[in-house]
């Protein structure tokens, strides 16, 4: 049989009540109250550990002077893509998915260097093999060249973030390690392939289109020297189609550098 109590609830039911509340008073509109202040917070009483610090980004100068050293140290193409790979004093290491060090042929006559390893290029670890790369596959057979010809490689070996431009601290870090790519290969031919390797190695401040079409010399730390060319990158020509037509006639310098010994 229903008690006082079941009655009780039943007609609390009835008159709308969905809530039991305390002896005391709850105001439910009031604000919430304040978090309690914590008082000063105890270190970790862990003994601090060196090795598991993160390493601090090298100054500028002391990265290229790190990579002036362990390229010099280097005495083939193995040593060096061994040191580059164990080299920290580029920060796009850390953003970057590979090391693009090079591809071709390393006693080729043409040396290619280019600027910065794209998407592709980051995924598969080698220049030039994205929508660019194979257009200058394409360019390159024209002229009766191909990856067995010629040797690749670019002044950044990390692919910055979103393509960007690579800074000059960024170059500045890299390029020891291709100034000693170039002592090693000594090629008959440089081609630059647009303006900023151009600009790093040759110390030249003008775009490319200024650049190219004209002899240069690029000068070794033995007293001699190499020539060298600049063209077009195929990244440029992919959004300007209409300078195609002096690309051309940078790859037929190219070709009459080589026939002519």
């Amino acid at each position: 049989a229903p008690t006082a109590l079941d009655s009780l609830l039943a007609w609390y039911q009835e008159m709308g009540v969905t809530e039991l509340v305390s002896e005391q008073p709850v105001d439910h509109f009031a604000p919430p109250p304040a978090p309690p202040r914590l008082g000063p917070q105890l270190s970790d009483p862990r003994p601090f550990s060196p090795t598991a610090a993160q390493p601090l980004p090298l100054p500028l100068d002391d990265a290229a002077a790190s990579a002036r050293e362990l390229a010099a140290s280097c005495q083939n193409l193995v040593e060096l893509e061994a040191a580059l790979a164990a080299f920290d004093g580029c920060p796009l290491k850390e953003t970057a998915i590979s090391l693009c060090f090079a591809d071709g042929n390393p006693a080729a006559e043409v040396m290619l260097i280019g600027e910065a390893p794209g998407a592709h290029e980051d995924r598969q670890g080698k220049p030039f093999v994205g929508p660019s790369g194979k257009l200058l596959d394409r360019m390159l057979a024209c002229i009766g060249l191909d990856r067995s010809g010629v040797y690749i490689t670019n002044v950044i070996y990390w692919r910055p973030p979103g393509n960007r431009s690579p800074t000059a601290a960024e170059i500045a870090a890299c390029q020891p390690f291709l100034e000693r790519q170039i002592e090693l290969l000594r090629p008959r031919l440089i081609v630059f392939v647009g303006s900023i390797a151009a600009r790093a190695l040759l110390g030249l401040t003008e775009g490319v289109t200024k650049l190219r079409g004209r002899d240069y010399r690029y000068q070794l730390a033995d007293g001699s020297s190499l020539p060298a060319l600049v063209m077009f990158h195929p990244a440029y020509l992919l959004r300007q189609p209409a300078q195609k037509r002096l690309a051309w006639r940078d790859l037929l310098a190219i070709r009459r550098k080589l026939d002519a010994g």
